[in-house]
């Protein structure tokens, strides 16, 4: 697409953030190369988009709120695999992530969209592994989609008003 297709659906001056959990990095690394892939077709520059890596998945709140507030971001991606650990509850730890975000978004009024994923079966065997890597490689995609629908969506409120 052409520069001022990418224009209008990235404000000048600003970029995508696209933060990444550390836990299980080979397969979460996956969304953000499927990401940029998805984006870079509707004509935004890949290299727009800045990655954070964080710890695990309960560093992203605090990551997003404080890129958020920077400015600096027409849109958040925050991607993690949590997983059931044996040790603490995951599904409590996924929904306090993905509260948090939706915390943070709503205060900072910059869209934070989600690849943070809660399988109900993951364990360490070579089939778990490959599926979810495949997987994240789609939930990329459709992150891709929506960055780019999010972008269009708030290009149109802006011209509205």
């Amino acid at each position: 697409m052409n520069q001022s297709t990418q224009n209008s659906l990235l404000p000048p001056h600003k970029h995508i953030a696209y933060i990444q959990a550390g836990c299980h990095r080979d397969i979460v690394e996956q969304s953000l190369n499927s990401f940029r892939d998805t984006i870079s077709d509707a004509g935004i520059n890949p290299n727009q988009v800045e990655v954070f890596d964080v710890p695990g998945s309960l560093e992203i709140p605090l990551q997003s709120k404080l890129l958020a507030q920077s400015g600096n971001y027409a849109l958040i991606v925050a991607a993690g695999l949590i997983v059931d650990g044996g040790i603490y509850r995951h599904d409590f730890v996924a929904s306090t992530v993905l509260d948090a975000m939706m915390q943070v978004q709503l205060a900072a009024e910059v869209p934070i969209l989600s690849v943070v994923l809660t399988p109900h079966h993951f364990s360490g065997e070579q089939v778990h592994h490959d599926f979810f890597y495949e997987h994240f490689q789609l939930k990329g995609e459709e992150a891709g989609r929506a960055c780019i629908q999010t972008l269009r969506n708030i290009a149109g409120i802006r011209q509205a008003a």
